[in-house]
């Protein structure tokens, strides 16, 4: 049976694979040409998987007892050196990048999902394999997103993507809600329930995601990709499908505002 990690593994591979098709497709002025992601080109977003894809795979191989911890200047000098690529050298570069970790995420015996632990700088406790891979589903699915968006504007996020970040957000991922929201956007109380799914975003002193059956003060109609991408902030209007709206004492733009994405 097929682990929360091993779903969560598969799931980067498949977006790996389809940014993969996508770049290679893309022209020179493509690369350089505006991304969803605001102020960020096509390049940049690349860029920043590739440098996030080495840090990662890094953290990964200290875990597996492959290599010491990095130091504390080790991101920044990763950083350093993808700023300094050319747009193109980025691209060909999150390609070699993405691949060796999530080759090494595949390669992790399925009888150590549940056990290995992964440490997390940011963190006090070491995040469990899932986790951990959430954390890289949760940067790269949105990221994708961004360069499918710009070259096609009716892009939608992935939909296993989507419903795996629903599943992890409302459970060991949930502390990033607390990073990226701002509840007190929403006005007063709120608890938006995700039509047709389990899932009620809570707005009160804090932002979460839950499956608890509380009661509804309002209402999101429209796919979970959609419900995802509001909560990673890429619901903008010129991205929002016709099918999706909000009724109740929250509006869409309020919404907008508590997630205001990064």
């Amino acid at each position: 049976m097929t682990t929360l990690a091993g779903h969560t593994i598969a799931a980067l591979r498949s977006e790996h694979d389809t940014l993969t098709g996508v770049v290679s497709a893309l022209s020179a002025e493509q690369l350089t040409a505006a991304s969803a992601a605001s102020a960020w080109t096509i390049a940049d977003v690349l860029s920043h998987l590739g440098s996030g894809a080495q840090i990662t795979l890094a953290g990964l191989r200290a875990a597996l007892g492959e290599a010491p911890a990095p130091g504390p200047d080790f991101n920044q000098g990763v950083w350093d050196r993808w700023n300094a690529l050319s747009p193109q050298d980025q691209a060909t570069g999150w390609v070699q990048a993405d691949t060796a970790l999530v080759t090494a995420l595949e390669a992790i015996p399925q009888e150590r999902h549940d056990d290995l632990k992964v440490a997390i700088g940011f963190m006090p406790e070491p995040l469990s394999l899932a986790s951990f891979a959430a954390m890289r589903l949760s940067e790269v699915a949105p990221h994708v997103w961004d360069v499918r968006a710009g070259v096609d504007p009716a892009a939608g996020l992935a939909e296993p993507s989507a419903v795996l970040l629903a599943e992890h957000l409302s459970g060991g991922l949930g502390f990033l809600l607390g990073f990226i929201a701002k509840p007190a956007a929403a006005g007063e109380h709120a608890v938006l329930d995700i039509s047709a799914t389990p899932y009620r975003i809570v707005l009160d002193d804090t932002a979460r995601l839950t499956t608890q059956a509380l009661p509804a003060t309002a209402t999101f109609t429209g796919p979970l990709e959609s419900a995802i991408r509001l909560i990673y902030g890429r619901l903008t209007p010129q991205h929002t499908p016709a099918d999706v709206a909000v009724t109740g004492n929250v509006s869409l733009d309020e919404l907008r505002a508590v997630f205001p994405g990064f």
